[in-house]
C-alpha cells in the first residue's frame, strides 16, 4: 500500500485529534430488526444485555460460535420512531418508555454475511423481520473534539452509542456517539448533500489513513485485521465492552464464562510500539519462539510506528519481540492498549 504523504498525513491527523474531520463510511455493513420478538431473539444470541434497551441506547456486541469463538462484532442501535428527525426534548423523552422501532445493526463488511446468516437461520418462532440496510444507509464519521458541535448534536447523551435524530441544513440523520466522535447515518441519497453540509460547518475531509492512526492509537481492534474466527472475545480485550456475564444464556456462553472465571487466555490484543514501518501479517518473535502476527499498523504522526498485535501471553507488556525476516533487524515494544501518550 502506498503511503500519504507525510505533510498530507500530518494535516488529516491534526483536524482528528484538534478539530472534526469526516470519513465516509458508508461500505460497512448494515441490517435491520424489526418486530415485538427483536430484542428478546438478539438477546439471545450475542454477548452482551439488550434486555431493557431503550430508543436512544445502543451496545457494542460479538456474535460467536458455539465455541466461543468470534463470527463478528457489531454495533446495535436502538432506534426510536423519531429516528429520520430531530426530535423534540418531549418527544425524546416519552420515546425512553416506548420500544424501539428497530434495532440497527452496524458491522465490519467483512462479518455481514456470518451476521445476516446467523439471524436468518434463528429467527424461526420469533416475531422478526429482517431487513438490508447497507446500500440504502449512507454512514459518515465525524471524528475529533469539535465533532459533537459540527453535527449539532449537543443533546445527544454521552454514552456510546447514544443515538437521535438530528436536522443538519434540512437533511435528516441519525446521530450515533462514538468514542471519538460523532456518527451520522442517513439516507443513501443524502451522503454527499450531508457531507457538503458538514464541510461548510468546518468539517475537514480526512484519509482512512489518518483515521485508521487514531483508532489504533486507541487500541479498538478491527474484525477481519486484528480479530477473526479464531479469537475468543477475552483474547481480544472486548469483555468489558462487549460481554455480559450476568445476562441469561447466548450462542458461546458456556466457553466465555469458562475463560472468564476459571481460566486464563493463550493470547491478548497488544499494542507495538515499532522500530520501523511493518506491514500487516508480519510475523513476530520472542526469542526463537512465534507468538503472534502484526495485525493493523500505522505511522502516527504523534507516535511513530506503531501497531495492534494479538500476542501470546508470554510476550507480556514490555517484552521485545523481532518483527519480519531476522535480516531485517526490525523489532516492537509490547505495550497496554491504549497506546500511552509521550
Amino acid at each position: 500500500m502506498a503511503s500519504a504523504p507525510t505533510d498530507t498525513l500530518d494535516a488529516d491527523y491534526g483536524a482528528l485529534v484538534e478539530g472534526c474531520g469526516v470519513l465516509d463510511r458508508s461500505e460497512r455493513g448494515k441490517l435491520a430488526l424489526s418486530g415485538a420478538g427483536a430484542l428478546e431473539f438478539l438477546n439471545g444470541q450475542v454477548t452482551n444485555e439488550l434486555s431493557g434497551l431503550r430508543p436512544g441506547e445502543g451496545r457494542y456486541a460479538a456474535f460467536l460460535t458455539h465455541k466461543g469463538k468470534m463470527l463478528g462484532d457489531l454495533r446495535i442501535l436502538a432506534v426510536g420512531h423519531d429516528a429520520g428527525s430531530a426530535a423534540t426534548e418531549s418527544a425524546a423523552e416519552g420515546a425512553a418508555d416506548e420500544a424501539p422501532a428497530e434495532l440497527l445493526l452496524d458491522t465490519e463488511r467483512a462479518a455481514l454475511q456470518a451476521l445476516f446468516d446467523m439471524i436468518r437461520r434463528f429467527k424461526l418462532g420469533y416475531e422478526v423481520e429482517l431487513h438490508k440496510r447497507t446500500l440504502e444507509r449512507g454512514l459518515l464519521s465525524l471524528i475529533g473534539p469539535r465533532a459533537t458541535s459540527v453535527a449539532g448534536a449537543e443533546r445527544l447523551a454521552d454514552a456510546e452509542h447514544a443515538n437521535a435524530g438530528v436536522l443538519i441544513d434540512g437533511i435528516a440523520a441519525l446521530a450515533v456517539r462514538t468514542d471519538v466522535g460523532v456518527d451520522l447515518l442517513c439516507t443513501a441519497a443524502d451522503t454527499a448533500q450531508l457531507t457538503a453540509a458538514l464541510l461548510a460547518r468546518g468539517a475537514t475531509p480526512v484519509s482512512e489513513r489518518a483515521a485508521e492512526c487514531v483508532r489504533i492509537e486507541h487500541g479498538r481492534p478491527r474484525f477481519g485485521i486484528d480479530v477473526d474466527e479464531t479469537v475468543i472475545p477475552q483474547e481480544a480485550g472486548l469483555n468489558e465492552r462487549a460481554v455480559s456475564f450476568t445476562k441469561g444464556c447466548y450462542v458461546g456462553q458456556e466457553t466465555v464464562a469458562r475463560l472468564h472465571y476459571k481460566g486464563r487466555p493463550n493470547r491478548h490484543l497488544r499494542g507495538l510500539r515499532l522500530s520501523e514501518p511493518a506491514a500487516t501479517g508480519e510475523q513476530l518473535l520472542l526469542g526463537e519462539r512465534a507468538v503472534g502476527h502484526v495485525g493493523s499498523a500505522a505511522v502516527s504522526p504523534r507516535l511513530g510506528p506503531i501497531a495492534l498485535a494479538l500476542v501470546r501471553r508470554e510476550a507480556e507488556p514490555g517484552s521485545v519481540v523481532s518483527v519480519g525476516a531476522s535480516s531485517r533487524g526490525a523489532s516492537a515494544e509490547v505495550l497496554e492498549l491504549p497506546f500511552p501518550a509521550r
